[in-house]
């Protein structure tokens, strides 16, 4: 019982770690007024972007939920509302899902000038990357792209599930947007350190590997992130902050220091 205890102590240890790792990348970020402003605009654009969309998909929801629920055209009236009700929630849910991680990888295409500096100003601080591999801007981009892409389709196939699983009552409403918490920021943090490793010659393959080693840890920081894009402009004023705390993760986990 007690190694047990023990254990669990140490995880929750490390998903606070995680989250402490966002803490930090908000003060280094804050500290410097000019990557303040230059972080926020490419989030600005994207993020405007993006509350067009889900408005969009708020005005048709009622619609979306018609659709969704054709199988309960039979049905009582009160049993077709409460179904078409959990559908509309887990529509939204879903869009929710797909437009934080959508938002994200946008909003680093749009950046990635901005967003590059910030996480070499964090390496710089601790002491730099040896044996930095040098990659052409157009070829960084292009491979960003391809790993954003893959990374949303994969997002997709686990987000479908989980709407589905929002039919079911109570634990559609409770359990479920949990588990989408957790999936939400497991693909922020392959989605934030993506320069980082990108800088050291490493592909998403590796980033998931080496961040399924670290899995507690890089949960805490997603999550974290994930729940600060929630929050009404959160996404815009926090995007630049986690791509330093996404830096911080990346060495963390690659071995590199983040101390001193």
């Amino acid at each position: 019982m007690r190694r047990r205890r023990l254990k669990l102590a140490g995880v929750v240890g490390e998903f606070f770690e995680g989250v402490g790792l966002l803490g930090r990348g908000i003060a280094m970020y804050a500290r410097s007024p000019r990557l303040v402003l230059l972080g926020i605009i490419p989030a600005l654009i994207s993020g405007l972007l993006f509350i067009a969309a889900f408005a969009t998909l708020v005005y048709f929801i009622s619609d979306l939920a018609d659709l969704a629920t054709w199988f309960a055209d039979d049905w009582s009236e009160g049993l077709r509302d409460a179904v078409q009700l959990l559908a509309a929630l887990g529509i939204l849910g879903l869009g929710g899902l797909i437009g934080i991680l959508a938002f994200t990888a946008v909003t680093l295409l749009i950046g990635d000038p901005f967003y590059e500096k910030i996480s070499e100003q964090v390496e710089d601080r601790f002491g730099g990357v040896p044996g930095e591999v040098e990659v052409p801007w157009w070829r960084s981009l292009r491979r960003s792209l391809w790993d954003s892409l893959r990374l949303l389709a994969l997002s997709l196939l686990i987000g479908i599930p989980l709407f589905l699983l929002g039919f079911i009552p109570f634990v559609g409403q409770t359990v479920i947007p949990v588990i989408g918490a957790l999936v939400g920021g497991w693909f922020l943090a392959l989605e934030l350190v993506g320069m980082a490793f990108y800088r050291r010659g490493l592909r998403l393959p590796d980033r998931r590997r080496i961040l399924g080693a670290n899995r507690v840890v890089a949960l805490g920081f997603g999550v974290s992130v994930f729940c600060c894009f929630l929050i009404p402009l959160g996404a815009v004023l926090i995007m630049p902050a986690a791509v330093a705390g996404g830096t911080l993760l990346a060495r963390r986990v690659l071995g590199a220091p983040i101390t001193g």
